[in-house]
């Protein structure tokens, strides 16, 4: 672990005592390790925002019978070259499947690739989750 430094803010007492509500339904068992977490998620918004290499998750929800979807959803992770690492396809019932898609590339690249399987028709629902691989974090 990284040398630890401390530091001082000043809030309004409202928005602190707010802070503190929301950190202690979460778990945190004090204010400085959840403050640490919004800190590496502003420094993760960076490195998408600058178009640095991340992972990420792709979670989607589709509709198992629409006709060529799933040759779609192949072609589209084949066509990504070495950004698609793994991909996990679960079937939740008659109709829907559920596909979790682990990609690396950069920020641009990968969200480029999750628009272009989220906007296939048949998929009901999805979200990309981006990260770092915690350089610096």
């Amino acid at each position: 672990m990284a040398h630890l430094v401390r530091t001082g803010i000043s809030l309004e007492s409202d928005l602190l005592k707010r802070f503190d509500r929301v950190i202690r339904k979460k778990g945190y068992k004090n204010r400085s390790e959840a403050i640490r977490d919004l800190v590496r998620d502003f420094a993760v918004a960076e490195d998408v925002e600058e178009n640095r290499t991340v992972v990420g998750t792709l979670t989607m929800v589709y509709d198992h019978h629409r006709p060529k979807l799933s040759e779609q959803l192949i072609e589209a992770q084949h066509d990504a070259e070495n950004k698609v690492l793994a991909a996990t396809h679960v079937h939740l019932d008659h109709h829907n499947c559920l596909e979790v898609i682990i990609m690396k590339g950069r920020s641009s690249e990968v969200s480029h690739l999750a628009d272009r399987i989220l906007s296939l028709r048949g998929v009901k629902h999805g979200k990309l989750v981006l990260t770092t691989q915690g350089k610096g974090l």
